[in-house]
């Protein structure tokens, strides 16, 4: 026998070949899941690419704290009104083709706002990049729940959420690069920015038509047995959850569970969403070069992404899902509370970090939590509500709130409302009752 080779074991018999689930989910998320990353990637990268902008365009257009926080929070009013409709609007076209019109839409809005030349062209493009982007993150939620089983949705949506840490890690020192160019052309730093990213969705856009499938049934990529198998799986799995399933939006936004689950949303969105904008800002208060800016605001979002894809992996493996979402809240709390009450910027920029790196962990998780508790039709409505009144919250009045406190008070109290709503998120989520029994793991359920 060679030195190198293991005896096998006696009594067991060697496994002629990957069990069917096994191969299933690995083709599907080989095939499905990187081009979804990266479509999320372009999404967050000019959504969040504004607050690099800022250090050269706030001057440029004469915004003080609170013009940039209402021009930065417009997209999320837009994106509150836009949401629940688009969401609809892709069941009844299909995923495949609604989800390429979202990305060409923004992309060709973000390329088109390297040429604002005022604070009221500004927000219109501000508004009109929530309105092209709204839908899309529900909607790939959604998509997802049509090819994943509930035993792997938690680490899926973790892989697929790590874009949003993952852009503001990329973006963040590429767009300190592109601030550099300015004058390239007659144009200013800003500018190349919001044209070079913008580039990036508008490809995938198009790549969209040709990549997606809309449902297992549709993937001529998957041999037949495969498909079959994976859309038994989704149907038993959709049968069994005893989550909400009102059929009328009017009586879906009755019920307090869904109302629950947003303001819980709303506390990590928000943490998230306000960083995003200011952190660049306070970290270059510091007495940061342009590129040492960069590179301070890319390191905690690097933690974050390997954080977030590890966390919603236990989360799985022990098919828990309220903890597993309540204590990546409490650190971003704690992290909130520490930059409130530091003095010196290295325990700020630590209350920072551990703001960033909870508001993250808390997605998969949470996300997988929200599907379960989501069923039929209600899923489509109720994921995008959820989502849309998150993001009004974080992205319409606490960015608002947190620039106007920045402006009258200094950068002091203008994390304050976020500790304050991260607390009630924390109380909301403890008193929440899920009903929803998780199906045990499958055989190969660490195929992924």
């Amino acid at each position: 026998m060679s030195a190198n080779r293991v005896p096998r074991a006696p009594g067991r018999a060697a496994d002629p070949r990957p069990s069917l689930e096994r191969e299933t989910m690995r083709r599907v998320s080989r095939r499905i899941l990187p081009f979804l990353i990266l479509c999320y990637l372009g999404a967050f990268i000019n959504r969040g690419n504004l607050g690099m902008a800022a250090l050269q365009m706030n001057q440029d257009l004469g915004l003080s704290p609170a013009m940039f926080s209402l021009a930065g929070s417009l997209f999320f009013i837009a994106y509150f009104l836009f949401e629940v409709p688009s969401n609809l609007l892709m069941q009844r076209f299909g995923a495949r083709r609604w989800l390429a019109r979202i990305m060409i839409s923004w992309g060709l809005v973000a390329m088109g706002t390297a040429f604002v030349r005022d604070m009221g062209a500004l927000c219109a493009m501000r508004f009109l990049l929530g309105a092209a982007e709204a839908g899309f993150f529900p909607g790939v939620i959604l998509y997802l729940g049509n090819w994943f089983p509930a035993a792997y949705q938690a680490r899926i949506i973790g892989m697929f959420m790590a874009a949003i840490p993952a852009s503001a890690f990329l973006s963040s020192p590429l767009s300190a690069l592109l601030l550099q160019m300015d004058g390239a052309a007659g144009l200013r730093g800003w500018q190349w920015l919001f044209l070079a990213e913008g580039l990036l969705p508008l490809l995938l856009g198009c790549s969209c038509l040709f990549l997606l499938a809309d449902s297992a049934q549709q993937a001529r990529w998957l041999p037949q047995d495969q498909r079959a198998w994976l859309a038994q799986r989704i149907a038993r799995e959709s049968r069994m959850r005893a989550g909400i399933r009102h059929e009328s939006l009017a009586r879906l936004l009755r019920e307090p569970r869904l109302w629950r689950l947003a303001l819980i949303c709303s506390a990590a969105s928000a943490s998230g969403t306000v960083l995003n904008l200011w952190q660049p800002q306070i970290l270059k208060s510091f007495g940061a070069s342009v590129m040492q800016t960069g590179l301070l605001n890319a390191a905690p979002y690097a933690v974050a992404t390997v954080v977030m894809v590890l966390w919603g992996r236990h989360s799985d493996r022990s098919l828990e899902r309220r903890w597993h979402t309540a204590i990546p809240l409490l650190l971003c709390g704690a992290g909130l509370c520490l930059s409130l009450l530091a003095r010196a910027p290295g325990g700020i920029y630590a209350g920072l970090c551990m703001t960033l790196i909870g508001s993250y962990a808390f997605k998969g998780p949470f996300w997988a939590m929200t599907s379960g508790c989501l069923s039929g039709r209600a899923a489509a409505a109720g994921i995008a509500g959820v989502n849309a009144v998150s993001n009004l919250v974080g992205g319409g009045l606490i960015l608002n709130l947190s620039g106007w406190l920045r402006e009258q008070r200094g950068d002091g109290l203008a994390l304050a409302p976020l500790a304050l709503l991260c607390g009630l998120g924390i109380l909301a989520l403890l008193s929440l009752r899920t009903g929803v029994a998780q199906p045990r793991p499958g055989p190969a359920d660490e195929a992924l």
